[in-house]
């Protein structure tokens, strides 16, 4: 296939990161739509009232929370177009097939969007609409390392199985997290039905599967420790390890000081940085970094030495 020019491979790395950068913003901005009380602030779907696109008239601050969110589709279908015509120039298939399960993630996720709306912010479907990003999120953490990497090698043994339990952990924290938040009071719209579970229990599940889960990280740092594996897998499982510790402080304090607005915010940003790092941590694990340092800017087997440059 060919080498991949350096300036295009320095493009098509910034809009991986962009990829993953404008995925958690959209986590953000949609849990402060539903912290608002903005969840209906368009009452409609694909129009934001039966006769228009855009909020007027007597429609107030919620509506344009709401109609902000979904303009924010079009800034990542912006990105997602440019990431996916880079990656179709490189000519690397691995990039190209990624690249279009990314972009077409985008007007999937403005559907089910939408049939929160319609179903007047069903918990349940507010919960899949979450963690379909979170998916999107782990994904362009996986773009980000084929476009430095491609063909990784792959490793096995029992570290590597420690990383997917690990990994599974991590989502099934991630989607208790959104079962919690379906019983709890902050709805998106004063009107909507919540999924009718004692929050009390189904927090303490949560935070039960939390331990578990920090357990299995400090498990998995001990390993690589341990063993001869590479400096990026232990900076990987520190990050890790960090952000969930960072996590859990968030969500005890906003557990016991009654859910402030802007604690869970933060816990809804914590829960994106989960999704990227137990991700980033797994394939650091899976697929360790060469020994020689090398970074691949081809589609092939042609590499750049870190002393290239010199």
């Amino acid at each position: 296939m060919g080498v991949m020019p350096r300036r295009l491979a320095d493009f098509v790395r910034p809009l991986a990161w962009a990829t993953l950068v404008a995925n958690c913003v959209l986590v953000v901005t949609g849990g402060a739509v539903r912290l608002s009380g903005s969840g209906l602030g368009c009452p409609t779907w694909p129009r934001c009232t039966d006769s228009s696109f855009t909020p007027h008239g007597a429609y107030d601050l919620h509506s344009a929370i709401e109609f902000g969110n979904r303009m924010l589709t079009f800034v990542l279908v912006a990105v997602a177009v440019a990431t996916f015509v880079s990656a179709w120039q490189t000519g690397r298939r691995d990039l190209r097939r990624l690249a279009l399960v990314l972009a077409l993630g985008i007007p999937a996720q403005a559907v089910i969007g939408g049939i929160t709306v319609l179903t007047d912010l069903n918990p349940w479907v507010v919960s899949f609409h979450l963690l379909c990003s979170l998916a999107i999120i782990g994904l362009s953490v996986r773009f980000i390392q084929l476009v430095a990497r491609p063909d990784p090698p792959v490793a096995k043994g029992p570290i590597v199985g420690l990383g997917w339990a690990t990994f599974a952990a991590a989502w099934v924290v991630l989607y208790l997290g959104t079962v919690v938040t379906g019983s709890g009071p902050h709805a998106g719209d004063l009107d909507s039905k919540r999924n009718g579970l004692d929050p009390a229990q189904v927090s303490q599940l949560h935070a039960d599967v939390v331990f578990v889960f920090i357990g299995l990280t400090v498990g998995l740092l001990v390993a690589v420790l341990a063993t001869e594996a590479s400096g990026q897998a232990r900076g990987a499982v520190l990050l890790l390890l960090g952000i969930e510790l960072a996590q859990g402080a968030i969500g005890f304090i906003q557990y016991v000081t009654d859910l402030p607005v802007v604690l869970v915010g933060f816990h809804m940003l914590g829960a994106a940085l989960i999704s990227a790092s137990v991700t980033w941590a797994l394939l650091s694990v899976r697929n360790p970094a060469d020994a020689s340092g090398q970074r691949v800017i081809s589609g092939s087997s042609a590499t750049e030495t870190n002393n290239s440059d010199r």
